[in-house]
């Protein structure tokens, strides 16, 4: 069993005041990115911190409604939801946001839009045969079927992140250890 990593993680002061961080969970669909977005939510707000969860599924049925999955309305969508969460950030709320980002470059452009540490990106490791087994819309399925074009990891590309603050390894460890690892970032331990 591979461990739970993360590295390079700036400690919070408050959740208020600027101090906020955008975590940007990134993996394959069914990797576990809005359980995990969700659960980390709870924990924040339980330490009392500000979170918002900006869910990628979500942000595509309003604000990105307009945009098919071809590689220029992926980086449309990734840019939009980079400017939303940097809005957030510099109203001193953690954002944290749940989003396949399959492409490294748009991964990085969010980034370059905050100052350094300020942009958590967390890993979420999860090998493909476990996402389908997964599956829970039914995607991967469909993708097979041929009846899905441009679908991350089966007919479209995804470029693992190479030197992620948080790398946690979901399919092998559960939710309650991914939240433990990056509430370790959040602290600073």
């Amino acid at each position: 069993m591979n461990d739970v990593v993360s590295d390079d993680c700036v400690p919070l002061k408050s959740s208020l005041g600027g101090q906020g961080r955008i975590f940007w969970l990134t993996g394959f669909s069914g990797a576990g990115k809005t359980t995990l977005a969700l659960r980390v939510a709870e924990e924040l707000r339980g330490r009392g911190f500000v979170p918002y969860v900006l869910d990628g599924d979500f942000i595509r049925k309003g604000l990105c409604s307009d945009l098919g999955f071809s590689e220029s309305d992926r980086s449309e969508n990734i840019r939009r939801i980079g400017e939303v969460a940097r809005l957030f950030l510099d109203a001193g709320l953690i954002v944290i946001v749940a989003c396949i980002s399959p492409i490294k470059k748009d991964r990085d452009r969010v980034r370059g839009l905050v100052s350094a540490g300020r942009f958590v990106e967390v890993f979420l490791d999860c090998p493909l045969e476990v996402c389908e087994r997964r599956d829970p819309k039914g995607l991967y399925r469909k993708a097979r079927r041929e009846e899905l074009s441009d679908f991350t990891g089966i007919t479209s590309l995804y470029e693992r992140p190479t030197a992620p603050e948080v790398h946690l390894y979901t399919g092998e460890n559960g939710v309650e250890a991914c939240v433990l690892e990056v509430m370790k970032c959040v602290e600073g331990w």
